[in-house]
């Protein structure tokens, strides 16, 4: 298919549950966010909220902070792995338990298990005998120190091998947010542990990772399945697909490099190139013309920077981890969707103590766009869903330009 940027901006969004609006309502509807959006990434920084309950306010009518968390651990709906940490459908183990036997055999964990081998042996032990272990069992007095972002002592590089490993689990969050580990079998039913054929899940993977991007080039596919693949490899499994009618070849207006998407997504994109909307995406509640709804820093559809800078004319970056210097705009920046477009962004914080949002900066793409009503009022709608959702006693949008009368 050959498609304009304006029909691959509204089918990127579309196909993640963020446009033209919200589409889903309550724990049932989080549940259909999660699963359509494939992947639900994990991130403990809570500025404003954390990014995994932005992500979901942005397309659940009602949704709660931590609703992902009760479906997740409560309900075992899903499960949490990865070194790029996600939640994913808790019957997409199987898959997931070849690339986990490949880091223990091939990947990034084999250093590790060389490194501390006697620690990884002492945790397992430990770890059937309690049912239980967090990082905070053991005292930095009684461990071996190691130099590494994924802790300070053996023990915690030692957990870390268990569960990306697929030894052990994460049953559940503490309230700091930590994770708690327990025996894979303790988790998850035992059907559920065996290992899918390795052609399969190499096949199911890559799929999904095409799923959650809309449009994809292909191009981290060997991150996705852990293990060695040529280019020459990755365009033998797309014409596959494609000869078998599981992927079909876009192009863009005005990009180089052809993209494919998963074929059961064609009658979307064919519905959107005729000025249609697709009939599974119509809104429950207002559309993000009449409402701009605000994303998470690690949003899906933004977290290839230059494909939102070639489709959306958007320059996006999560500056939580530059120098304060270094940054261009602030510490945890929101995108503003309005209609189909990211048309600014603003910083904020959440003063716990009154309770209040302050509103840092925020800056339009196109300044004029200030003086558009239609525009302001759709801001003031979402600005006021999202204080609901905070919990927030009140606004300070002082700093704001004050042609947008943002107050509440």
């Amino acid at each position: 298919m050959r498609i304009s940027r304006d029909v691959a901006r509204r089918f990127l969004l579309g196909r993640q549950g963020l446009w033209p609006g919200r589409r889903w309502r309550g724990l049932p509807g989080t549940e259909q966010a999660m699963r359509t959006m494939e992947h639900l990434q994990l991130d403990p920084l809570q500025v404003i909220a954390r990014a995994q309950d932005l992500a979901l306010q942005s397309r659940v009518i009602g949704y709660r902070q931590d609703d992902w968390a009760r479906l997740t651990y409560d309900q075992r709906r899903f499960f949490e792995w990865g070194g790029w940490l996600a939640v994913r459908p808790i019957e997409e183990l199987p898959y997931y338990r070849v690339v986990m036997r490949r880091e223990r055999r091939y990947g990034r964990m084999w250093p590790y298990m060389e490194a501390h081998g006697g620690a990884v042996a002492e945790v397992r032990e430990l770890l059937h005998e309690r049912g239980e272990l967090t990082n905070r069992d053991f005292a930095m007095a009684d461990r071996a120190r190691v130099h590494s972002y994924r802790g300070r002592k053996d023990s915690a590089l030692a957990l870390y091998y268990l569960w990306r490993t697929g030894e052990a689990m994460v049953t559940r969050r503490s309230p700091t947010f930590e994770r708690v580990y327990a025996p894979s079998e303790a988790v998850a039913p035992a059907a559920l542990l065996e290992e899918a054929p390795e052609a399969d899940a190499d096949d199911f993977l890559l799929l999904k990772a095409v799923a959650a991007a809309g449009v994809s080039r292909l191009n981290g596919a060997r991150w996705t399945i852990e293990r060695d693949l040529s280019a020459r490899e990755v365009k033998a499994w797309r014409e596959r697909m494609v000869d078998e009618g599981k992927l079909i070849e876009v192009e863009i207006e005005g990009l180089k490099q052809s993209h494919v998407a998963l074929a059961s997504d064609r009658p979307a994109l064919e519905a959107l190139v005729a000025g249609r909307l697709p009939r599974s995406w119509k809104p429950l509640d207002t559309t993000t013309t009449e409402e701009v709804t605000f994303l998470s820093p690690l949003d899906p559809v933004i977290a290839d920077r230059d494909r939102t800078r070639a489709i959306f004319d958007f320059d996006y970056k999560w500056e939580v981890y530059d120098k304060l210097e270094k940054r261009r705009f602030g510490y945890y920046v929101l995108p503003i969707l309005w209609a189909d477009r990211l048309v600014g962004r603003f910083d904020a914080k959440l003063d716990r103590g009154s309770m209040t949002l302050v509103i840092l900066g925020l800056w339009l793409e196109d300044g004029a766009l200030g003086d558009d009503p239609i525009f302001g009022a759709a801001l003031r709608r979402g600005m006021e869903r999202f204080v609901a959702f905070l919990g927030a006693a009140a606004l300070d949008a002082g700093a704001v330009d004050p042609r947008l009368e943002l107050s509440i």
